[in-house]
């Protein structure tokens, strides 16, 4: 009997961090990046409040929550797309701009859902060396061809913690043929503030062929209800809602997403939360010879090269003692592994243990 067959896609899936261990209660998940801090209460408040309203769809086009954006960050709604994630934004980039035989420039352990969701639309995915795990805007101009359509760059990136300063951001545009788009993923930009850096939104918010990504799952802790956008000329952005899925954005995202975002005295403490420990476990780190980044965002990379025990046991120690990090095979990435910063118990509970671990 002849059966219904779907196609099958030549890529890879993506592979979250674990969330538990078999036999171990109540582990504690520093794996997948998500807020220390948890939402504000003004956005948990909101999202109680439209428990009696989930009969009805949300806005369609989230035109509340595209206000709120423009007014905080000065920009016009009308560029603005919101999306279930920034997952969503890059899936719909992807589609309005690539056919097989496209070309796609991501760095070479920049954030894998860029590559996927290229790949699904039948490009060719070029990677970028990078030097020290920070990605090198030569490297990226040398896989440029005629075929060139996207760059991905995330800035900071994930997983390596390590971002290009402002200038290098400006000469990667300036040197990129002005008809490739350069697609900027701002995911953990509030984490970071030193002088050279600028985000993506604020470099780039008056260009035509930038597109800039932004989630409320780190700083704003939403990533339980998927919610991010994205922001570029009219023209990408009406092309995508050409091809957007109608109520994309379910309703308990948008109200919780709008108090998220109006609510600067909790994001401020987010972000002093994430400075205070990622100063106290960065020494630690090295002391200990693991080869990591400086801070710039709510993880760390942790490299065991120089350390005389590899990545896998000290995983499994670690796992043993309730903590669940990020391991980064699928990144291609040997003897390492990503932890992120967790709250004040989590962080001392780990710094304790990986002391111990590599005494």
């Amino acid at each position: 009997m002849n059966l219904p067959k779907p196609i099958k896609f030549e890529v890879e899936r993506y592979v979250g961090g674990l969330s538990q261990f078999e036999k171990i209660k109540n582990p504690i998940k520093l794996s997948a990046n998500e807020s220390a801090f948890g939402a504000s209460p003004k956005a948990i408040e909101a999202f109680e409040k439209e428990k009696n309203k989930i009969l009805k769809y949300p806005e369609s086009d989230s035109n509340l929550l595209r206000e709120f954006l423009s007014e905080k960050f000065k920009i016009d709604s009308k560029r603005i797309i919101c999306g279930s994630g920034s997952d969503q934004i890059f899936d719909l980039t992807c589609r309005i701009f690539l056919k097989p035989g496209d070309e796609v420039i991501v760095t070479e352990f920049g954030f894998i859902m860029h590559r996927i969701y290229a790949s699904f639309c039948g490009a060719k995915i070029l990677l970028a060396k990078e030097n020290n795990f920070q990605a090198s805007v030569d490297e990226i101009l040398k896989k440029v061809t005629d075929r060139t359509k996207i760059v991905f760059i995330a800035n900071p990136n994930n997983p390596t913690g390590t971002y290009l300063p402002k200038d290098e951001m400006i000469q990667l545009r300036k040197k990129l043929k002005s008809d490739i788009l350069l697609v900027v993923d701002d995911a953990y930009f509030e984490f970071l503030n030193p002088d050279n850096f600028k985000s993506g939104l604020d470099l780039f918010k008056d260009f035509e062929n930038v597109l800039v990504t932004r989630t409320f799952s780190k700083i704003y802790g939403l990533a339980g209800l998927r919610l991010g956008w994205g922001y570029s000329s009219r023209e990408i952005i009406e092309a995508m809602y050409q091809i957007k899925p109608p109520f994309n954005v379910n309703r308990a995202a948008l109200a919780a997403g709008v108090e998220a975002i109006k609510d600067d005295e909790w994001t401020m403490k987010a972000i002093e939360h994430n400075t205070l420990w990622a100063k106290k476990i960065f020494p630690i780190l090295k002391e200990k010879k693991v080869i990591t980044n400086e801070p710039s965002a709510n993880f760390f990379l942790m490299n065991f090269n120089n350390t005389k025990i590899n990545s896998e046991e000290v995983f499994k120690k670690l796992g043993k003692e309730g903590l669940i990090l990020r391991e980064l095979s699928q990144y291609k990435m040997p003897n390492s592994l990503r932890l992120t910063i967790g709250n004040k118990l989590a962080n001392e509970h780990f710094m304790k243990i990986i002391e111990s671990i590599l005494k």
